[in-house]
C-alpha cells in the first residue's frame, strides 16, 4: 500500500483541524467581550431576568431510572450478535438457544426485581 492512498484522508484531517481552529479564532476576535457585565453574563431567558438557579438539582430517582435504562439497554445490545450469527450456529450444529433464553430470563428476573422494589415509581 503506497503512501499516496492516504493523501485524501490527510487532506480531510488537515481541513477539519484548520476549520475548527479558524472558527475558534474568528469567534475570539469578533465575538462580544462582556466580561464584568452581569446582565450579559447571565443566561438568556427570552429577555427576562433569570429565575432560580442555572443548574437545578435533580432527584436521585431520575439518576436511578437513567442508570437502569442504560444497564438494560447495554444488556439488550448483547443480543444483536446472537441475532446476526444465529443461522450460522444452527448450520454448525452449535446449540445456542438455551444460553440466550437463560440470558433473557436473567434480564426478566432483574426487571421484575426492580419493579417489585419500586425503582421505577416516580411518585414515591
Amino acid at each position: 500500500m503506497s503512501l499516496g492512498a492516504f493523501v485524501p484522508v490527510l487532506i480531510q484531517i488537515l481541513l477539519a483541524i484548520s476549520l475548527a481552529v479558524g472558527v475558534l479564532a474568528i469567534s475570539h476576535l469578533l465575538g462580544q467581550k462582556t466580561r464584568g457585565n452581569p446582565i450579559k453574563d447571565s443566561p438568556y431567558e427570552c429577555g427576562l431576568p433569570a429565575e432560580g438557579k442555572a443548574h437545578p438539582r435533580f432527584a436521585v430517582k431520575f439518576y436511578l431510572v437513567a442508570m437502569l435504562f442504560i444497564l438494560f439497554d447495554v444488556e439488550v445490545v448483547f443480543l444483536i450478535p446472537w441475532v446476526l450469527v444465529y443461522r450460522e450456529f444452527l448450520a454448525a450444529g452449535i446449540p445456542i438457544l438455551l444460553p440466550v433464553l437463560f440470558f433473557i430470563a436473567v434480564l426478566i428476573v432483574g426487571l421484575v426485581y426492580e419493579i417489585k422494589k419500586g425503582a421505577l415509581e416516580w411518585e414515591r
